[in-house]
C-alpha cells in the first residue's frame, strides 16, 4: 500500500513539474539613456557652444552659472549680466528656442552670488475642433530658475552650491482638459581650480581644473499615473591650460568629459507563460505548444531595473550597463576646444564634441568668435554635424550678449 502511494505521489510530482509555468522573453535592446527636461543639456551660451559644448573648466565669463558657478569667485568684474538666444530645429520651424538670462555679483574678494533664468519654448500649437470654431493656440514650455553661491576656499580653489526650481508645462489642454504642469527642484555642486600665472621658457602659463554635478534632484511625472522621469543629473570633469604668449596674445586649450548619472536602460523583453511539456526548461513551440498569457511586457533580461530612487540611480549608473565596463566607458562624452584671444577684445574659438554611436551618436564640430566693446561682449557660434544623425542645432547661428555693470574690478590674486 505504501509503495503504491509513493508511486502515485511521484507521478503527480512529475506531472506538476512538466505542467509548471515559466517564462520566455523576446529581447528588445535599448542603449540610449533618456531623461526628463532634456533641454537642460543644451549649451545656452555661444562661447561654450563654440568650444564643443563645454564650460566646467574654461575661464570665468558671464555664463559660468550654466557650467560651473564656482568660477565667479575668480571674476575680475564686480557684476555682470548675460543674455543668450538659441534657435532649435530652425531648419523645420522658426518659433522653437532656448533663452537664457544670467546675473552675477562678486560680493568681495572671496565670494560671489549668481542667478539665472532658462526658458525653452516649443512654439505655438493650434487646435481646431471644426471649420467654424476659433483655433485654440497654446505654447508648451519649460523653464528653470536657479541661484548659486561661490566661495574661495584658498587662493586657487573655489566651490559653489546652487539650487534650482524647474517647471515643465508640456501638457496640452486641447487634448487633456485636466492638464497640469510638472515641477521639481534640483541641486548643483561644483568646484574650480585656477593656478597662479607661471613663467616658462618662452611664455607664461596657467592651469585650470573644474568639476560639477548638476541637476541632483527627485524624479517627477508629466502626468498622474505616468512614468517617473529622472532629471538629467550630469557629472562634468574638465581641465585646461592657458598659453599666455605676451601681454596681448593668449591661447587656451580645454578638454571636458561628461556622464549622465542616470541608470542605463536594461535589455528588456516580454514574459509569457507556457507549459514545459518535455521538462527541459527551454521553450520549443513544436513540443510545448503556443505561448500562453503575457505576464510582463518589460521583463529585464540583462542589466538592472531603473525603478530606483534618484540617489540610488546616481551610484547605479556607474555599473549597470548591460554590455559591462566597455559600455560604461561609452556613456562618457568628451569635448575638446581651443580659444585664441587678442588683448581681451577679440577671440576666435573652435571645438569638437563626441558621443558613442550606441548612446545617441552626437558628433559635431563648432566654430565661434567673440568681440568686446567697452562694457559689452558679443559671442557667436556655428555648429557642423559630423554624424549620420542630424543635430537639431545644425546650421544654426547662436549668439550671446554680456554686459559689465560695475566699474569696480578685482585682482586675480
Amino acid at each position: 500500500m505504501k509503495k503504491s502511494i509513493l508511486t502515485i505521489t511521484c507521478l503527480l510530482l512529475i506531472v506538476k513539474i512538466n505542467a509548471q509555468t515559466t517564462v520566455i522573453a523576446d529581447p528588445n535592446d535599448s542603449r540610449v539613456i533618456t531623461t526628463g527636461v532634456p533641454f537642460l543639456l543644451i549649451a545656452p551660451d555661444a562661447r561654450g557652444a563654440a568650444m564643443g559644448d563645454m564650460g566646467v573648466a574654461t575661464s570665468v565669463d558671464a555664463f559660468s552659472q550654466q557650467w560651473n558657478p564656482s568660477k565667479y569667485a575668480f571674476a575680475t568684474d564686480k557684476q555682470g549680466v548675460g543674455v543668450s538666444y538659441t534657435p532649435y530645429l530652425s531648419n523645420l520651424v522658426k518659433d522653437i528656442f532656448l533663452g537664457n538670462l544670467t546675473y552675477y555679483n562678486k560680493l568681495n574678494e572671496r565670494s560671489a552670488f549668481s542667478a539665472s533664468l532658462k526658458y525653452f519654448s516649443l512654439g505655438d500649437i493650434e487646435f481646431v475642433q471644426d471649420e467654424f470654431s476659433e483655433a485654440l493656440v497654446q505654447r508648451p514650455n519649460e523653464f528653470t530658475i536657479d541661484a548659486a553661491y561661490a566661495l574661495k576656499l584658498s587662493e586657487q580653489f573655489a566651490m559653489s552650491v546652487g539650487m534650482r526650481y524647474l517647471r515643465s508645462d508640456l501638457k496640452l489642454n486641447g487634448i487633456d482638459e485636466d492638464a497640469t504642469a510638472a515641477s521639481t527642484f534640483g541641486v548643483d555642486i561644483s568646484g574650480y581650480y585656477q593656478s597662479e600665472e607661471e613663467a616658462y621658457d618662452s611664455f607664461n602659463g596657467r592651469t585650470r581644473l573644474g568639476f560639477a554635478i548638476q541637476n541632483i534632484g527627485p524624479k517627477f511625472k508629466y502626468s498622474e499615473g505616468g512614468v517617473e522621469n529622472f532629471q538629467p543629473t550630469t557629472l562634468r570633469l574638465g581641465g585646461g591650460f592657458d598659453f599666455i604668449l605676451d601681454d596681448y596674445n593668449k591661447v587656451s586649450v580645454t578638454g571636458e568629459v561628461t556622464k549622465l548619472l542616470v541608470p542605463t536602460p536594461p535589455v528588456t523583453g516580454k514574459e509569457y507563460e507556457y507549459t514545459d511539456v518535455d521538462g527541459n526548461g527551454e521553450y520549443n513551440e513544436d513540443i510545448d505548444g503556443p505561448k500562453g498569457d503575457l505576464v510582463n511586457d518589460n521583463y529585464v533580461i540583462d542589466g538592472k531595473d531603473q525603478d530606483v530612487s534618484f540617489i540610488s540611480g546616481m551610484f547605479q549608473s556607474f555599473g549597470d550597463a548591460p554590455g559591462g565596463f566597455s559600455e560604461e566607458l561609452k556613456e562618457f562624452t568628451y569635448a575638446i576646444g581651443a580659444e585664441y584671444s587678442y588683448q581681451d577684445s577679440f577671440a576666435f574659438r573652435g571645438g569638437y564634441f563626441n558621443e558613442s554611436d550606441i548612446k545617441g551618436a552626437r558628433k559635431f564640430f563648432a566654430l565661434g568668435a567673440g568681440f568686446k566693446f567697452s562694457a559689452v561682449t558679443i559671442d557667436l557660434s556655428y555648429l557642423f554635424s559630423a554624424s549620420k544623425v542630424q543635430s537639431p542645432l545644425e546650421n544654426t547661428l547662436r549668439f550671446s550678449l554680456a554686459f559689465n555693470l560695475g566699474a569696480d574690478t578685482y585682482t586675480e590674486y
